[in-house]
């Protein structure tokens, strides 16, 4: 029978196991992996930035969507957003210390997507011809 402690960690494993269907780090996971979710993260990894500018970065996506996915990543502690008391208010987004840490694992990641996107493409052309 585990006690104390290590009971806490066990309880604590479980809530971060993204393979358990229970587990909250399942809700993080999809936040994190949408595609508009971190193309918002890389976006900010140079800095603050305003939505317009946001939404002038990343192509395809509606205000109605980059609004919803940065109330969602503010709610989850990786960019914070500022209000300026000006008129109108200046509003700025920016990656909280949490968000550039995932940040810079998300560079890996889309550095890897970046140099093989061409190996995919060719994959899938050759599947797509094969099954035809």
């Amino acid at each position: 029978m585990k006690v104390g402690s290590q009971a806490g960690q066990d309880a604590w494993q479980n809530m971060s196991d993204a393979f358990n269907s229970d587990c909250p780090a399942r809700e993080v996971l999809e936040h994190i992996t949408t595609r508009w979710g971190m193309l918002i993260l890389a976006a900010l990894r140079d800095g603050p930035r305003r939505f317009s500018e946001l939404h002038a970065t990343i192509g395809g996506i509606s205000e109605k969507m980059l609004s919803q996915t940065l109330r969602t990543l503010v709610r989850d502690g990786l960019v914070a957003r500022t209000v300026e008391p000006t008129t109108p208010p200046r509003v700025s987004y920016e990656l909280t210390p949490l968000g550039q840490g995932l940040a810079k694992s998300l560079e890996q990641l889309l550095r890897w997507i970046r140099q093989h996107t061409i190996d995919v493409v060719t994959a899938q052309r050759r599947h797509d011809q094969q099954h035809r």
